[in-house]
């Protein structure tokens, strides 16, 4: 159950990444006429007929540069976690001993053969 709700989260996150200008678009046909008569940069010029479409273009252009912002900086994680390594020292002039010493029992021959060493004779029969 955890690993489903788990599972469901993730895709919602990584599908919901991808949409933000869906949104964007989405808020403003939702909201198109309070936009057009309180937000809008050209709401004093009638005669332009933007209807809020500069609000639009404004919010798009921001979702972009963070979108572009948010790339950026995925990319330097990664190039940071590329470059993490452990730093290795040698020792050259210390002599190499083997520290690892193996124990292996004693064998033993354990099997025991079915083979029988005569030759098996079946009965005489007397008819």
């Amino acid at each position: 159950m955890q690993k489903r709700v788990v599972a469901v989260c993730l895709l919602i996150a990584l599908i919901g990444s991808g949409f933000s200008q869906v949104a964007v678009y989405a808020g403003f046909q939702l909201n198109q006429d309070y936009i057009a008569k309180n937000l809008c940069v050209n709401r004093n010029r009638p005669e332009m007929h933007c209807n809020g479409r500069c609000y639009l273009m404004s919010k798009l252009k921001q979702v972009n540069e963070k979108e572009k912002k948010q790339a950026a900086r995925d990319n330097l994680n990664r190039m940071e976690t590329s470059f993490l390594q452990r730093a290795y020292m040698i020792n050259l002039n210390a002599p190499v001993t083997a520290s690892v010493v193996a124990h292996f029992p004693p064998y033993q021959y354990t099997y025991c053969s079915q083979y029988m060493t005569t030759v098996f004779r079946p009965p005489k029969l007397m008819v």
